[in-house]
């Protein structure tokens, strides 16, 4: 398995950096998040992603997409934390993927092909826990006439809120299903969940709400198939962060003086900046040995999507909170940059499980939901 990048994953990650640098500057998430508007990403913006094939990916060109797997979603998603874009990538990935693993060839052909050209953003809506925990699973799917309809609630939906539908695990005849539901429907409340990073995060209540089920059968492989690709993603924006937060207190070590000195000559500071480099060094081997396990279909795919994610939720951490101390007072203040990052990297952390929650599962050996 090699761990490291192709002439052509060479060339999607110039090509991603060079669109999301020019389009979605990091200025542009801090005055879209300033505006007051309460959808926190830019339609327009999503739209030249779509364009240039930066949406998705994942997604088999037999289904229309562009077939380059996990790895290239991994890769945008990276450079997506660069600059902190906050457009609905990891939600089309993540969707895209339930929907191929449980949906039949008619629904992915009807489904996956405005996912990837952009014109419909499918939220998945998997947990209902205060913290991920995929096996609590009491939403329930009823067969109504020709029909299904939903009850049950969910949070943290990602990307949820301003989303056109929703891709919904629930119980159905007594085991895991998905189900397609569309945005405005009947019984159907989607609230806006508040969270430190400002991203577009809804609760969904569903009360009756009418569904369209995805396949016959028990999706519980493609929930967590689904899960580990959305891990494994998650790692990688998370490294994205780190490293340019990394970036950004290196520049500033060589910048800023004291006693007549800058900052970065000082051998205690240089000992951590050392430390975080090694370890980003070492994460980015991880989050892309998962990301290529997914796309090889290998056993070890989810307990390494575990690893990637654990290991990046808890590594931004700690280079985050090295910023904020190298970077001294300004550092805690919302005028500087690498509060926004501290913010997102808190956020992306807790979800599809934080350091704990994967510690854990590695312990005890449990892929299954």
């Amino acid at each position: 398995m090699a761990l490291v990048l192709s002439q052509d994953e060479t060339m999607l990650v110039d090509s991603a950096r060079g669109l999301l640098e020019r389009d979605a500057p990091l200025t542009a998430f801090r005055a879209l998040r300033n505006s007051g508007e309460p959808l926190a990403w830019d339609r327009s913006l999503y739209g030249k992603l779509a364009e240039n094939g930066l949406v998705a990916p994942n997604v088999a060109e037999s289904d229309g997409g562009m077939g380059l797997g996990a790895s290239a979603a991994g890769l945008i998603l990276e450079q997506a934390g660069h600059v902190l874009a906050a457009a609905p990538l990891l939600s089309a990935a993540l969707s895209a993927r339930l929907i191929a693993g449980a949906a039949s060839e008619s629904e992915r052909a009807d489904l996956l092909g405005p996912i990837v050209s952009g014109e419909r953003v499918i939220a998945p809506a998997l947990d209902e826990a205060a913290r991920h925990d995929p096996a609590q699973l009491e939403t329930k799917g009823e067969k109504v006439g020709d029909g299904w309809a939903l009850t049950g609630a969910k949070t943290a939906v990602i990307d949820g809120f301003g989303a056109d539908g929703f891709v919904v695990s629930a119980m159905a005849d007594g085991a895991p299903a998905l189900f397609l539901v569309e945005k405005g429907a009947s019984g159907l409340s989607a609230e806006r969940f508040a969270a430190v990073d400002s991203r577009n995060y809804a609760k969904l209540t569903l009360s009756g709400t009418p569904a369209t089920r995805l396949g016959q059968g028990d999706a519980g492989a493609a929930i967590a198939s689904g899960l580990d690709l959305g891990r494994a993603l998650l790692a990688a924006e998370l490294l994205g962060m780190a490293d340019e937060a990394f970036a950004r207190t290196v520049s500033y070590l060589k910048e800023r003086r004291q006693f007549d000195r800058v900052i970065g000559s000082f051998q205690a500071l240089q000992h951590r900046a050392a430390r975080m480099y090694a370890q980003l060094d070492i994460a980015r081997g991880v989050v892309l040995k998962a990301l290529r396990a997914i796309d090889e279909g290998s056993e070890d795919a989810t307990w390494l999507a575990s690893l990637a994610k654990g290991t990046m939720t808890r590594l931004a951490r700690d280079v985050m909170m090295e910023a904020m101390q190298m970077h001294g007072g300004i550092g805690m203040t919302d005028d500087f940059d690498v509060g926004l990052f501290v913010k997102r990297a808190q956020s992306a952390g807790e979800l599809l499980g934080d350091d704990h929650f994967h510690t854990e599962r590695l312990a005890a050996g449990k892929w299954g939901l």
